[in-house]
């Protein structure tokens, strides 16, 4: 049967898009605290983006594990709404 005709069917179901939604603005203010973190070494702290770890600065490390986290966090997204296997 098509979820488009079928009611009980979970995409129609309120309580999962709001537990979805919920995971989401979690991740999202965890992935900003960090994005904030950057932000903040880079105004009020520049000397500090600067020192070199393994000849990368530091700004550079950070902005890649922006990146990284991003996806990590997306998996994670993925992970929590994965539809239930009844």
């Amino acid at each position: 049967m098509s979820s488009e005709l079928d009611p009980t069917h979970e995409d129609h179901n309120t309580d999962i898009h709001a537990r979805n939604a919920r995971y989401g603005l979690i991740l999202f203010i965890l992935y900003l605290l960090l994005y904030g973190g950057f932000v903040g070494l880079c105004a009020f702290s520049y000397e500090t983006m600067g020192i070199m770890y393994y000849g990368i600065n530091l700004a550079l490390w950070y902005g890649v594990g922006l990146i990284v986290a991003a996806l990590v966090l997306a998996g994670i997204y993925m992970q929590l709404c994965r539809p239930s296997k009844n």
